[in-house]
């Protein structure tokens, strides 16, 4: 939020300077991003009146002009066509310097125009670095009042600066001068002087009924009919010098009105054409698919959800956000209805993002308004624009639900607990001062204070709060350093659980690079990866890309992969540890997972050939990872929506579901516009976090024996499978088992495969004998027959 330093001084003005209340603002939370002088540098330059005017005798466009400075009257050729006798303008005299155009200095000097002499220039806002003008090229015209031989830096009050405070969303109280000016009077301990305000009698009766039907959103409401209101009035020069300083352009008098109090106050005001108003106002929901077109000129297709101001016939208003075009005020308008809300910040937030808009008053309502301020705004807005454009003022009628307006927050705050968070004690009368400062109400207790928060810091709510804009306003830098002392403990590490740097450690180490993606995600390509998972939708998301929270991390790693792509990585490995969040029977649980993708080839470049990677590559690395917990892994075929229905299995470990793993579903790579083969894993970290240490055995001072088994199956048998029967047949001999050779093709029966085995057996009592390992061997034999039906071949 911008305002002016001299606006924000009429309310609070410490001895300090501007360097120095900026940082105090800083210091306490109001974060200031510049400070940046209201005007360009210029001399010489005051406020002049023209007694008499005529056209040039040769051009058309030039008048020559006799201007009285005060203290002479000097004759000044002027090219500006609102030039007029008896108007007050900005005569930059004979050595003034202006603002540099393009990078020089502009000095004026004596000049002759078309042969007529001229001593100075009128000067139009613009060729002063000012952005007040109504017409491009027209002179400034000063207020009847304004004293002539003034210096206009001086009756502008142009030694100004315009300080920018980027404000934390928890600290709406602060988006006006008012709020800010708070803050720099408890800062100082300097008096705060608010405006004065008087309630204005009304002249007439007339009224509009004004009905709440969504009072959980909108439970206050004032409105004001505002009669013979002279439309085309001028707003005054100060009001659109503040307007300036805030970054506020001057459009019409009821629209910069509104604004300054928005400004000024903090409470956002409307103004309606009164013509256009048929019937009462209702502040409702909108009805789905209910339609209006804005100030803005847009035409906007309603949701159910969306607040609205609304007459008998159609919405007049998106409530808190934007006007409509058919209820503003136009030229012809002559009787205002105005109107000051409270909204609730629920009812607001996310409804102009999702319209594509952002205006100062959604911004404000977002963040919360003070609820006290609707009668305070509206009175402030009628004597405002009845100073500078007459009306007459009808009775402020107000519709108000109060059991649905915000309570006054009612805190215990613990006198050791403020020690205890912030490590240092701050004296019970200091306490008491920031906190009476703030405007909460201070009554003090056995152990502390019941404090009462007033209706602008609708941001506290609990102890720590309180305990927060004491350390504030006390200040963080006077705090005093010091190095905490706590015994030395040696943190207890357990063997039996393997951490997140662990996994991450191995996956680097096998030449992955760790993926960081948001837990937000966006629907279309969630749904796209895991249809089936009901996922958790965010009640305001910061956009439609990223609507709804992860229930896997394969379609962040997804993105990743063709982020990478498209950058013409030809070789990718990546992995991802994450929270991913699912609804369970219409409860939230959230699981920690690990998941990678691999894409390219299977090594770095070299001369010796490269390989493309495929399944069994990942497999390797999953292989390696799960080798830290020394536990039984196995891998089943399976179904994954995302993973090729032929190359998909689950990993399980100890005989329970870990993950999965596969190859990307071509239908998929396709319609995400994936190059080439890319292959997935994803496993549930609880589930393989768990080791088992390993056991010290004896080694057998007996040899090995080694013997191969080639086997005719069937080709749907997994080889896993008969590893495990062989390990159940002979489970003290055998030391090793493993697949040495698969074949299909010529001399094998279609639907059939042969799978050699090799077996290493060896006993840690006594050497076994020919027919001990003969004995051994026919009982794989025959475990492998009954169970899957193998044929030994010959």
């Amino acid at each position: 939020m911008q305002l002016s330093e001299k606006w924000l001084r009429t309310w609070a003005n410490p001895e300090v300077s501007t360097q120095t209340l900026c940082d105090q603002l800083s210091m306490a939370g109001l974060e200031v991003d510049g400070i940046e002088p209201v005007a360009a540098e210029f001399s010489k330059v005051i406020v002049a009146e023209i007694t008499h005017c005529e056209q040039h005798p040769d051009a058309d466009r030039l008048r020559v002009c006799q201007v009285n400075t005060g203290n002479e009257t000097v004759q000044i050729v002027c090219g500006g066509p609102n030039a007029r006798q008896g108007i007050k303008v900005a005569l930059a005299q004979i050595g003034a310097i202006l603002p540099p155009i393009d990078g020089k200095v502009f000095k004026i000097k004596k000049s002759k125009l078309r042969g007529v002499d001229s001593y100075g220039m009128l000067c139009a806002a613009s060729e002063l670095g000012l952005d007040f003008d109504d017409e491009p090229g027209h002179i400034i015209e000063f207020a009847a009042d304004a004293p002539v031989g003034t210096d206009i830096r001086e009756y502008l009050d142009l030694d100004d600066v315009s300080i920018d405070v980027d404000l934390t969303p928890n600290r709406g109280d602060c988006l006006s001068v008012a709020g800010v000016a708070r803050e720099v009077s408890v800062l100082n301990r300097t008096p705060l002087t608010p405006i004065h305000v008087e309630l204005i009698a009304p002249i007439h009766d007339e009224t509009v009924e004004i009905e709440l039907k969504a009072p959980e959103a909108a439970p206050r409401c004032i409105g004001r009919v505002l009669k013979n209101v002279d439309i085309n009035a001028k707003s005054p020069l100060w009001m659109i010098e503040r307007l300036r300083r805030s970054g506020i352009r001057s459009i019409s008098l009821p629209v910069d009105v509104t604004n300054y109090v928005m400004l000024e106050l903090g409470q956002p005001t409307h103004a309606f054409d009164l013509g256009t108003v048929k019937g009462g106002i209702q502040i409702r929901m909108a009805t789905e698919g209910e339609e209006i077109t804005l100030l803005n000129g847009s035409k906007i297709t309603l949701n159910s959800d969306v607040l609205v101001i609304a007459d008998d016939h159609e919405p007049l208003d998106i409530a808190g956000i934007m006007g409509g075009e058919h209820s503003g005020v136009s030229d012809d308008t002559q009787h205002l209805f105005l109107t000051s809300s409270f909204f609730k910040p629920e009812a607001i937030a996310g409804r102009a993002r999702r319209y594509g808009l952002h205006t100062d008053a959604s911004h404000r309502f977002e963040r919360g308004v003070d609820p006290g301020l609707t009668r305070l705004a509206i009175e402030r807005v009628t004597q405002l624009i009845i100073d500078s454009a007459g009306g007459e003022p009808g009775p402020c009628i107000e519709a108000e639900m109060s059991e649905h307006l915000p309570k006054v927050a009612k805190i215990k705050l613990r006198q050791p607990r403020i020690e205890k968070i912030l490590g240092v004690s701050i004296a019970d009368e200091e306490v008491e001062d920031i906190l009476t400062h703030l405007g909460m109400s201070v009554e003090r207790i056995e152990d502390g204070w019941h404090v009462g928060a007033p209706s602008f810091r609708f941001d506290m709510e609990r102890e720590e709060d309180l305990i927060e804009e004491i350390v504030r306003i006390h200040g963080y830098d006077e705090i005093p350093l010091h190095t905490p002392e706590r015994p030395a403990e040696v943190p207890a590490f357990s063997e039996y659980q393997l951490t997140v740097q662990q996994f991450s450690q191995t996956l680097v180490d096998r030449g992955y690079s760790e993926a960081m993606n948001y837990s937000f995600l966006d629907e279309k390509l969630q749904t796209l990866v895991c249809p089936n998972d009901e996922f958790v939708r965010l009640a305001n998301p910061l956009s439609e890309e990223l609507a709804i929270m992860r229930t896997s991390l394969l379609p962040g790693l997804l993105k990743s992969l063709l982020h990478n792509q498209k950058r013409q990585q030809e070789r990718v490995r990546l992995f991802e540890v994450g929270t991913c969040f699912r609804l369970v029977e219409g409860k939230k649980r959230e699981r920690q997972r690990i998941a990678g993708v691999i894409f390219g080839s299977a090594s770095s470049q070299h001369w010796s050939g490269q390989t493309a990677a495929d399944f069994y590559d990942l497999k390797g690395d999953l292989e390696a990872l799960l080798a830290l917990t020394k536990s039984e892994i196995s891998f089943k075929a399976a179904e994954h929506s995302a993973l090729h229905p032929g190359q998909c299995a689950q990993v399980k470990v100890n005989g329970k579901c870990a993950g999965v793993i596969g190859a990307l579903h071509p239908h998929l790579a396709q319609k995400l516009n994936v190059k080439g083969k890319a292959f997935l894993f994803e496993l549930d970290l609880q589930a393989i976090s768990a080791a088992k240490l390993p056991q010290a055995q004896a080694l057998s001072r007996y040899p090995s024996i080694k013997r191969d088994l080639a086997l005719l199956v069937d080709e749907a048998i997994n080889a896993a499978d008969l590893i495990a029967a062989v390990t159940e047949v002979v489970p003290e001999q055998l030391q090793d088992a493993r697949i040495f050779d698969v074949y299909q093709g010529e001399g094998i029966e279609k639907g059939q495969k042969s799978i050699a085995l090799s077996l290493i057996l060896q006993d840690l009592s006594r050497t076994l004998t020919e027919e001990d390992v003969a004995a051994l061997i026919e009982k794989v034999k025959n475990k492998l027959m009954t169970t899957f039906g193998a044929v030994l071949r010959e």
